[in-house]
């Protein structure tokens, strides 16, 4: 795999090595050693989760507070999206910009989101099939969620907001100013 460093300390775009033949394709989606020599330390994925939705979808930008906070490492199975990571650590350099990367079904990238950063993807095709890989248990009482639209974030989503379908959850988000961020 070829695991490229993002914009951002911590967030890694990762491409695995695929060998395509007549029967179709192989490739290895994961494997514990070489992710944790490239990423520099160990993380302990708990639990696998699964989404499906359809073009204009909008899920984010979601994360968990405390003790709860979550690492993912993410890939789209059908479809494609635009995969978003939002640093929202105050005493970061980089606090809240963002990186946004492309993951498809067809160039099978994966993306690295540590704790400390708010996630959300939008759906570019007819439907995507979206997995990820987390490091903690979700809990309730600990989600918290900013708007996907936040001016001062700024991020440039590639269709119209008019076009855009998010949950009702997602549509009473905060801004980043009042949010409960990490330190």
């Amino acid at each position: 795999m070829n695991y490229i460093q993002a914009a951002i300390e911590g967030v890694w775009v990762i491409e695995p090595k695929v060998f395509n033949d007549q029967r179709g394709y192989f490739f290895e989606a994961w494997k514990q050693a070489e992710f944790d020599e490239h990423i520099g330390r160990h993380v302990s994925f708990i639990q696998d989760n699964e989404s499906k939705s359809s073009y204009g979808v909008l899920r984010g930008l979601h994360y968990q507070k405390g003790e709860f906070s979550q690492a993912k490492l993410v890939r789209v199975v059908k479809g494609c999206v635009l995969d978003v990571a939002v640093d929202i650590r105050k005493s970061s350099s980089t606090f809240g910009k963002y990186v946004a990367v492309e993951l498809s079904e067809e160039n099978k990238r994966q993306f690295f989101i540590p704790r400390g950063f708010a996630h959300g993807f939008l759906v570019l095709s007819d439907e995507a099939i979206f997995t990820y890989k987390v490091d903690n248990v979700y809990a309730p009482q600990a989600e918290a969620s900013i708007r996907w639209n936040d001016e001062t974030i700024g991020i440039d989503w590639p269709i119209d907001a008019k076009d855009v379908l998010t949950s009702e959850k997602d549509l009473k988000a905060c801004s980043i100013q009042e949010a409960e961020l990490f330190d």
